[in-house]
């Protein structure tokens, strides 16, 4: 089974990568997700950048390019419907902000980025995301840094216009040297399971690595796809948002090492860490509290506690004072009669999916 790939002479082990979601995977997230993998992340990637905006890309007005030394290697994707204005922006990001490589987007289903032509709505005009392509890599060429350009995409737009073979063949011709799949139409969004026959096809087909999204949850969902699929590595986003451990508990199962159990009071002793990176990235403490409910309102899934005591006393908190003055009252009283185990979360759909589905939420799509 493959534990790493490598992105032109860069060497990536573990072989994972934390999906870019926007509003959840900014930089103290990413850097949550590194400290709790001691340093075993694979490859992390910016919120996406829009480039459409502007007629002239200014790197100040893109809170997403911030990303401190230790996320390294990572890398920065764009999305946009113009060529012109995507190679512009790949250049001065490139040149500027030297990150170890620049990813297009074609896979973003949101309405305001795929309804206006841009994200996984290139899947429906792929001569221009062909132009998008060669244009970025003919900018990031003339640049002073020669940097990787990789792709994002989805299998097709729906169920009848999967064209994920074709925009491998394109990829492969504007120069792509990595190509992440995740294996669901935009129709479906995040419904449904994704298709990894699709991700597979495109694996085996590939001359470039191929790395698989959607669904891997847990260490044995990511080797059995690996196994599986021949894909060189997995992107993980909604199963990181639940387990940010995961990437050490990968990279401890592919290093041989017996795999850790987290305690309720390791659990509860990331919300301290999360809040001061929140802190460290210019939030304000009450932005910063907010995002900590976020936090907690996934990570309480996996305590040992059917009365849902941590969830309810973490949530109404009013202050960041008051959070964690509950939250040491919690460590030092019930949560030491508890248990704590991600793999509770095994289930990103709210409910149990044996089919894939199809639905309307996509406002004119």
């Amino acid at each position: 089974m493959l534990k790493c790939f490598k992105l032109r002479n860069l060497g990536i082990f573990p072989n994972t990568i934390l999906s870019p979601m926007d509003g959840v995977t900014d930089a103290p997230f990413r850097r949550l997700c590194r400290f709790l993998s001691k340093n075993r992340m694979g490859l992390l990637v910016s919120e996406f950048v829009p480039t459409d905006g502007d007629a002239v890309f200014c790197l100040d007005g893109h809170k997403q390019l911030k990303f401190f030394p230790e996320e390294r290697p990572f890398g920065v994707q764009i999305f946009g419907r113009f060529p012109d204005r995507m190679a512009a922006a790949a250049k001065k990001i490139a040149e500027n902000l030297h990150p170890e490589f620049i990813e297009v987007n074609a896979g973003c289903p949101a309405p305001k980025v795929a309804g206006k032509g841009s994200g996984s709505g290139l899947l429906r005009d792929l001569p221009r995301l062909q132009e998008i392509l060669h244009d970025v890599r003919a900018a990031l060429d003339a640049s002073s840094v020669d940097i990787p350009m990789t792709l994002k995409c989805r299998i097709g737009w729906d169920d009848e216009s999967i064209n994920v073979m074709e925009t491998l063949k394109i990829a492969e011709g504007e120069g792509v040297e990595m190509l992440t799949v995740h294996g669901r139409t935009r129709l479906q969004g995040y419904n449904g399971l994704a298709n990894w026959d699709w991700i597979g096809k495109v694996a085996s087909a590939a001359k470039i690595p191929v790395i698989g999204n959607g669904d891997v949850n847990s260490v044995a969902t990511a080797r059995e796809r690996i196994e599986t699929y021949g894909v060189s590595g997995v992107s993980i986003g909604r199963g990181a948002m639940h387990n940010p451990w995961i990437f050490g508990q990968i990279a401890d199962a592919w290093e041989g090492k017996t795999a850790h159990e987290i305690t309720a009071e390791e659990a509860l002793d990331v919300f301290s860490l999360y809040y001061q990176f929140k802190l460290e990235d210019g939030s304000s403490e009450l932005g910063a509290l907010g995002r900590l409910k976020q936090l907690a309102a996934r990570l309480c899934k996996g305590f040992d506690d059917p009365e849902m005591l941590v969830r309810q006393t973490l949530l109404t908190a009013q202050t960041p004072e008051a959070f964690f003055e509950r939250l040491e009252s919690l460590k030092n009283g019930a949560a030491k009669s508890m248990r704590y185990d991600p793999n509770r979360l095994v289930n990103l759909n709210g409910a149990k999916e044996t089919e894939l589905k199809f639905g309307d939420q996509f406002a004119g799509r």
